[in-house]
């Protein structure tokens, strides 16, 4: 950029900061900003439009246009050359505005007489805030450094916009951070929560985006990023040989701590006369603005990696640590972009609820939040940028929605749902005691899941009769290295006494797909779901399955122990983890060590292919519990992680039930133990159909065994099967439509 330009802009930001520093209002600080910029680019016309909601922009302020049409010309998202800025955030230059595709002629704007239009999208961290838009009489096209001249300013008043300095009459001038906003995320933990919002990482507050002093903001940029390059290579050293993903996210920190082009790009911004923080923002807005909405996972990854990044940075420079000084709420419900379960455990039940922007239902923090039974809402977009400290928030995990500073009639309509989800609990804690009965005498046997001792105080309360199923891969998850086996003695001996002689399944070690641990080098595999994990792990690594054999077997100390297998496709898979549990054994006898009293050794059966293994399997097995989630993403080719098609098929197609009443009657041909485990057995529709079918255990969430029995002990499971049976001879593609008339016509 040429010097002149460079001069002019910087005078520019000069001018707009004394602007912002005036105690005038907000409607006359963004006239007269609109005035000072089309003075300075030679322009007849500067214009800006603010969102006035998500899908509509408003003409907040002109200079050149009819005043007339201020806050009244307004537009939808992607509507006009000013729409199309906004929806794509992308910048339009353009010589003959009116001839130009998607031109929309606004008569009371009188902006006809005008060829050439620049348009740049105002945003802030890949926020759309609004459009800032010079247009002249002359038929040209704005040059590039007239484009980036203003491209920097469009920084500085989303800064502006940020810290409240444009605050007026209308919803398109209201303060930020201060309107009800509901965001739509998908379901991580059912529940419903109300309290406040504690971030995970604060955000930095850029709040003096225009420079005194270029020099010494240069200066100031360059010490800090020396000072993150050093600490970048710290970490690396420290890493040591820890897993590759970690390893990679610090190259890429390296990376781009070490780029020319990023320095460049924040060195021009300064010498354009932004602060220091204020360009490291600049480029982390840009960045996000160009690869947040490419389909690339990998190059959303490094942005990701970035943002990190630009925080860390942002944090050296104001000196704002991730700790602010501010106290956390006596109800807090944390807000963050992701987490994991190990920081999520720090903060333990002291939470009231969790809204994640990323995330996944099968991550390692959504397994955290079931433990601990708190309501979780993931993909939960904008709320990281939305969400300030102390806000009034509710969360709705049952149907994955969160409102953000409610007004009234929503706090009264989600605390009548809190309040009748309460009284439903009040009602199941009567039946607690009493066995999952029907009314034509079938008892069906409710277990829970469970994955962390803080799930077991859940146990007595919950109606449970044991533990259907201990997920043991969570004491290695949370862990930066590898548990010692005396370690999972001492826990797995906890989780038997807790259990206070009711029957707990431990299911062994299952990582791999979603649950990497970080101290094993992953293996980067196309479809991580179909991969090496679980009982493969297992056999490829027999050491790691015979310590955690050995370490139950001790915790069983003379009492029963019943362990399971994940992930078993085929009879040999089986037959071979069950040689290394009676290896195991033998050696543990001949050291000396107390044997339980009994073992009962299991699989799960999660793949299609195990449903049809040969009867000598079945015969051997001494129980199977179907692993509902994993079995229903193979059996209809539907990744459950994925929206678009997790929810298009049903648990109670009628597909999906016959094949589940075939493994039921096999097993009840050989005579072998069959139970259900998964988010479906803790359906209360879902889990009357599964008992009518004929399975006899299911095992769920704790929060879910209430439910399940009220439903059970209401209902007849002969007339339910009559109902299947009548739906799949009418050729119904799922028999939920018939239950759930039959259920009405129940009262």
């Amino acid at each position: 950029m040429s010097d002149r330009l460079e001069t002019e802009s910087r005078k520019l930001l000069g001018r707009l900061r004394d602007t912002m520093a005036s105690d005038k209002g907000g409607q006359t600080r963004l006239n007269e900003i609109t005035r000072l910029i089309a003075d300075s680019m030679g322009c007849e016309v500067c214009s800006i439009y603010l969102f006035r909601d998500e899908q509509t922009l408003e003409l907040c302020a002109t200079e050149g246009l009819k005043q007339d049409a201020v806050h009244q010309t307004r537009m939808k998202l992607g509507e006009g050359l000013v729409g199309r800025v906004a929806r794509r955030r992308e910048i339009i230059n353009e010589p003959n505005a009116p001839q130009a595709k998607g031109f929309r002629y606004m008569p009371e704007t009188g902006e006809e007489i005008y060829s050439s239009f620049l348009g740049i999208p105002v945003q802030r961290l890949g926020e759309s805030l609004g459009v800032l838009v010079v247009q002249s009489k002359t038929a040209r096209e704005f040059s590039a450094d007239e484009v980036y001249a203003l491209e920097v300013v469009a920084m500085v008043i989303a800064e502006m916009t940020e810290l409240g300095v444009f605050v007026g009459e209308g919803a398109a001038m209201s303060a930020r951070h201060s309107q009800p906003v509901m965001l739509r995320g998908t379901v991580g933990q059912e529940g419903a929560a109300e309290g406040h919002v504690w971030l995970h990482e604060p955000r930095v507050v850029v709040t003096n985006p225009i420079a005194d002093d270029p020099h010494r903001e240069l200066e100031r940029l360059r010490e800090a990023v020396e000072q993150l390059r050093v600490g970048v290579d710290r970490m690396l050293e420290l890493a040591g040989s820890q897993d590759k993903d970690h390893l990679e996210v610090l190259e890429t920190y390296r990376m781009f701590a070490n780029s020319k082009g990023w320095m460049r790009r924040m060195e021009e911004a300064i010498s354009n006369g932004l602060s220091a923080e204020a360009a490291v923002e600049k480029e982390q807005s840009v960045a996000r603005a160009r690869i947040g909405q490419s389909n690339d996972n990998y190059l959303r990854e490094r942005l990701s990696d970035l943002d990190d990044l630009s925080n860390r940075l942002l944090r050296i420079l104001s000196g704002q640590g991730a700790d602010t000084g501010a106290e956390m709420p006596p109800d807090p419900i944390l807000v963050a972009r992701n987490i994991g379960p190990a920081e999520l455990l720090e903060y333990g039940r002291s939470l009231k609820g969790i809204v994640l922007e990323e995330g996944s239902v099968g991550s390692h923090a959504a397994i955290v939040a079931r433990a601990l039974a708190i309501p979780l809402v993931v993909h939960a977009g904008r709320i990281n940028t939305e969400a300030l400290n102390g806000d009034h928030i509710m969360v709705d995990g049952e149907q994955g929605i969160v409102h953000l500073r409610p007004d009234e009639s929503v706090v009264s309509a989600f605390r009548d749902k809190i309040a009748m989800l309460a009284a439903a609990q009040e009602r199941y804690a009567s039946i607690r005691d009493k066995p999952a009965e029907t009314k034509d005498g079938q008892v069906v046997r409710l277990m829970m899941n469970a994955g962390l001792m803080a799930d077991l105080p859940s146990l007595p309360n919950s109606g449970a009769e044991g533990v259907g199923l201990f997920r043991t891969e969570l004491q290695f998850l949370v862990r930066s290295q590898m548990p010692r086996r005396s370690e999972l003695v001492a826990l797995y001996a906890r989780v038997l006494d807790s259990a206070k002689g009711k029957p707990v399944v431990f299911r062994t070690l299952d990582i791999g797909s979603d649950k990497v641990l970080p101290y094993m080098k992953p293996n980067d595999e196309p479809n991580p779901a179909l991969g090496w994990r679980a009982i493969r792990v297992g056999l490829d690594k027999p050491g790691i399955m015979r310590m955690q054999l050995q370490a139950l077997i001790r915790a069983a100390n003379g009492r029963p122990l019943t362990v399971m297998f994940p992930f078993v496709a085929q009879f040999e898979e089986y037959r071979a983890a069950r040689r290394i549990m009676e290896k195991t054994l033998a050696a543990e006898e001949r050291l000396g060590h107390v044997l339980p009293s009994e073992v009962s050794i299991g699989a799960m059966l999660e793949t299609p292919s195990l449903g049809f293994a040969p009867v000598k399997f079945f015969e051997e097995v001494d129980f199977l519990s179907i692993g509902g989630n994993d079995l229903k993403q193979f059996f209809f080719a539907a990744d459950r992680e994925n929206e678009r098609v997790r929810r298009r098929y049903d648990t109670l197609n009628v597909s999906f039930l016959s094949f589940l009443e075939q493994i039921v009657e096999r097993c009840a041909n050989t005579g072998t133990d069959l139970s259900f485990c998964g988010e479906d057995a803790g359906r209360p529709v879902e889990a009357l159909c599964l008992a009518a079918i004929g399975l006899r255990t299911l095992s769920m969430r704790p929060a879910s065994v209430g439910p399940v029995k009220s439903l059970l002990r209401r209902s007849d499971l002969g007339e339910v099967r009559k109902v299947i049976r009548d739906a799949r001879h009418r050729g119904d593609m799922s028999v939920r439509p018939a239950v759930m008339e039959w259920l009405r016509g129940q009262g």
